[in-house]
């Protein structure tokens, strides 16, 4: 199940009808509840066992039978543990306790909930619906640190794009580490998806190629992998400005969005990430993944409070289904179930 809003362009005016019921976008949720077997309810039951880890230790903090002054020191200790940051930690502590004071909770079970809320409310700005066909071709520039799973992150997307029935072209920009383009073809392989490569090209080069192939060809998006580095490598960051000045020739309005893949593991580094690559690019987005078997999910809420860059998906795996759309209740819900 795919998420995001897919604009078409408007169909010819029709003899006028009776009233339909209003559109929704593409692969959003109806008004009733999913069935218990439903894909979404089988991925929040994936996000839920990822999240054990981050979840349990905070969940402990609920398990006595008293609201005092100790529950929120543990509740402090156990939201830093977890890298939700110091200013997001005071701001759901702060926000926590307003509630509890509203309600009149009484039960730490209860305080427990009201924690979920404060969560969901203040992860609510992160969530966006990733937006393709107001530009065709939609051109993608996808950036990150090696071993975040950036590549394998642009065959899990080019899944959900192809699924959704958009057309997508691969561009094999990463030409920095050794064997990335075959990866990348793998993935291009198993999605049916055309790539753009060159033996020893300049990633710039490459990307461009790619952009104007997209375009003569028709295709809905241009996925463009970039090479993989640290924000501390500046001739290589510089390299990703030149990408996407050079993109920027072959197609004025592009890139019309720059992700990041941020590797959930990896706790407050996570957010300096975010803010460098920001700073150098212009993120639009990002991918946070490897979320399974982390006890800093929290990192979600420093990126919130300190960095808003929307967070398009999430990533609870391997497997080529196990990359979803963010949605900050589903989270909040999931990281204190």
């Amino acid at each position: 199940m795919f998420s995001f809003f897919r604009k078409k362009s408007p169909a010819p005016a029709e003899p006028a009808a009776a009233p339909a019921a209003p559109a929704t976008p593409a692969g959003s949720a109806p008004a009733t509840a999913a069935p218990a077997d439903s894909p979404r309810q089988g991925w929040l039951d994936k996000l839920r066992a990822g999240l054990r880890k981050t979840g349990g230790q905070i969940a402990t903090v609920f398990t006595g039978t008293r609201i005092d002054d100790a529950l929120y020191e543990e509740l402090e200790s156990a939201l830093l543990m977890a890298d939700t940051g110091v200013a997001a930690t005071t701001h759901l502590l702060d926000d926590l306790k307003r509630r509890v004071k509203e309600a009149k909770a009484t039960d730490p079970q209860a305080v427990k909930g009201l924690l979920a809320d404060a969560i969901a409310d203040l992860l609510a700005p992160l969530q966006k619906p990733l937006v393709i066909g107001e530009h065709q071709p939609t051109v993608i520039m996808v950036a990150g640190v090696n071993g975040a799973g950036k590549t394998t992150s642009i065959g899990k997307l080019t899944r959900h794009l192809s699924q959704d029935g958009a057309t997508v072209l691969l561009a094999a920009a990463d030409t920095f580490r050794a064997a990335a383009r075959e990866q990348l073809a793998v993935w291009a392989d198993r999605n049916t998806v055309e790539i753009i490569t060159q033996q020893g090209g300049d990633p710039a080069a490459v990307s461009f190629d790619a952009v104007t192939a997209g375009k003569a060809r028709g295709r809905d998006v241009v996925l463009v992998d970039t090479a993989g580095r640290l924000p501390t490598q500046l001739h290589l960051m510089e390299e990703l400005r030149k990408i996407k000045r050079v993109v920027q020739k072959a197609e004025a309005t592009a890139p019309h969005e720059v992700l990041l893949v941020i590797d959930g593991n990896t706790g407050q580094n996570a957010l300096a990430q975010v803010k460098a690559f920001d700073d150098a690019l212009g993120l639009t987005g990002l991918v946070v993944t490897k979320l399974d078997g982390t006890a800093k999910g929290g990192v979600l809420c420093a990126i919130a409070r300190q960095h808003p860059v929307p967070v398009y998906f999430v990533g609870v795996g391997e497997k080529l289904e196990d990359l979803e759309t963010f949605d900050a209740r589903e989270f909040a819900q999931a990281l204190l179930n």
